[in-house]
C-alpha cells in the first residue's frame, strides 16, 4: 500500500503511519507471536491460547484498523496498539513467574519498553509531547534488533545444530548480554539525543560481537540447508545495521537511511520470513523439509535489501528504486502465503494440539 500510494491518515500522515506500522505492526506482531510460542518451551509452561490469544490478536487487529483510518490524533491507535504489548508482556511475565526463569526474566520487560517507545512515539505525533517522531522510529527499530539478538542467539545455534548434527557451540554469557545490549543501549541514546562518540563505541560493538558470536555456529556445509543460511544471513544484516546506526549518529548521518532499512527489511524481512518458512513446518506438524518457492521467496526479500539500500544511495534513482523494493518486500510474502496459507488455518497433519 505504501510503495501504491497509500499515504496514511490525518493521524499518521506519510512516514510516520508507515514507519510505525512496519515497527510495531509487523515487527510487533512477529516478536510477541515468536515469544509467545517460545516462552511454553522455555518454561515448561502450558502454551498461551484459546480466548485470551484471540483478544490479543484483536488488539493488533483493531490498532492496524484505527492506524490506516483514523483522523485528529492517533489515540485509538495509540490505546489499542499500546495495550497489545503490555498485554504481550504480561502473558509472557506469568509463565517466567510460574517458572521462576531468572535467565527469561528481562523478557517482559523489553516489551514493556517497546510499549513504551511506542507510547512516546505517538504522544509527539499527536502534538502532546515535544520530542523528534523520527528518532523515536529509530529507537523502536532498535529495540526491535534488541529482540532479534535475543531471540537469534537462542536459537540459530540451535537449529544449526539439529540441521547438521554439529555439537552446539556456547558463547560466554557477558558476550551474549553484550549483544543483546548493543542495539537496547543505541535505542536510548537515539531517543535522548546523546553524545555521538558513544554511539559510535556501541554501535560498533553491537555489530562485532553479534556477528563473531553468530559466526562461532557457522559451518560451510549450511550452504547446502536454506532454511539456515537465510537465518545466518538475515542476523548478519542486523548486526550490519547496528553498526551503520553508530556511524550515522556520529561521524555519517547521511548512512541513516540505509541503516534503518538494513535493519528494517535485511534483518526483519530476510529473518521474520526465514523463521516463519521453518516454524510453520514444525508448528503444523511437518518434516524440516523446505517447500518449492522458498528459496524464489528468499532470493526476493534479499533483493528488495539491495534495492532499499540502493534507493538510499543512488537519489536520481530514489522512486523507481523503492517501488521495485516494496513490490519484492511483498512478493516473498506473497509467496509464503501461498505455500503456507491453508496449512496454517487447518489441523495439524499429526493430530497434535496448535
Amino acid at each position: 500500500a505504501w510503495v501504491a500510494g497509500f499515504n496514511g491518515t490525518d493521524a499518521l500522515p506519510g512516514l510516520m503511519w508507515h514507519g510505525h506500522e512496519m515497527i510495531w505492526g509487523y515487527a510487533g506482531a512477529v516478536i510477541v507471536g515468536f515469544l509467545l510460542t517460545a516462552v511454553g518451551s522455555w518454561t515448561g509452561q502450558p502454551a498461551f491460547s484459546g480466548t485470551p490469544l484471540a483478544g490479543l490478536a484483536a488488539l493488533w487487529l483493531g490498532a492496524r484498523i484505527a492506524a490506516s483510518t483514523e483522523t485528529g490524533a492517533p489515540l485509538i491507535t495509540g490505546l489499542l496498539s499500546v495495550s497489545f504489548f503490555v498485554c504481550a508482556a504480561v502473558a509472557v511475565a506469568l509463565p517466567v513467574w510460574r517458572a521462576r526463569s531468572k535467565r527469561n526474566a528481562g523478557v517482559p520487560f523489553l516489551l514493556l519498553a517497546f510499549a513504551l517507545a511506542n507510547a512516546l512515539y505517538l504522544l509527539t505525533v499527536a502534538g502532546v509531547l515535544d520530542m523528534d517522531a523520527r528518532r523515536l522510529l529509530f529507537t523502536g527499530l532498535l529495540l526491535v534488533s534488541g529482540f532479534i539478538t535475543l531471540i537469534g542467539l537462542r536459537v540459530i545455534p540451535f537449529f544449526t545444530h539439529r540441521a547438521l548434527k554439529r555439537p552446539q557451540v556456547s558463547h560466554p554469557r557477558w558476550a551474549g548480554i553484550v549483544g543483546l545490549l548493543s542495539p537496547v543501549i543505541l535505542a536510548a541514546l537515539i531517543a535522548t539525543n546523546a553524545p555521538s562518540v558513544l554511539a559510535l563505541i556501541v554501535g560498533a560493538a553491537g555489530m562485532v560481537f553479534n556477528l563473531v558470536l553468530l559466526m562461532r555456529n557457522a559451518h560451510g556445509s549450511m550452504r547446502q540447508h536454506p532454511l539456515l543460511w537465510v537465518l545466518y544471513l538475515g542476523y548478519s544484516l542486523t548486526a550490519l545495521g547496528i553498526g551503520l546506526v553508530g556511524l550515522a549518529l556520529s561521524v555519517a548521518p547521511a548512512l541513516m537511511s540505509a541503516a534503518v532499512h538494513c535493519i528494517a527489511i535485511g534483518g526483519v524481512g530476510v529473518l521474520t520470513l526465514g523463521m516463519m518458512t521453518r516454524t510453520a513446518l514444525g508448528h503444523t506438524g511437518r518434516n524440516l523439509v523446505l517447500p518449492p518457492l522458498m528459496v524464489p521467496a528468499y532470493a526476493l526479500m534479499l533483493l528488495a535489501t539491495v534495492l532499499r539500500l540502493g534507493a538510499a544511495f543512488i537519489p536520481a534513482a530514489y522512486q523507481p528504486l523503492i517501488h521495485a523494493a516494496g513490490a519484492c518486500f511483498a512478493g516473498a510474502l506473497l509467496l509464503f502465503l501461498w505455500r503456507y496459507g491453508k496449512w496454517l488455518v487447518s489441523t495439524r497433519i499429526d493430530g497434535m494440539p496448535g
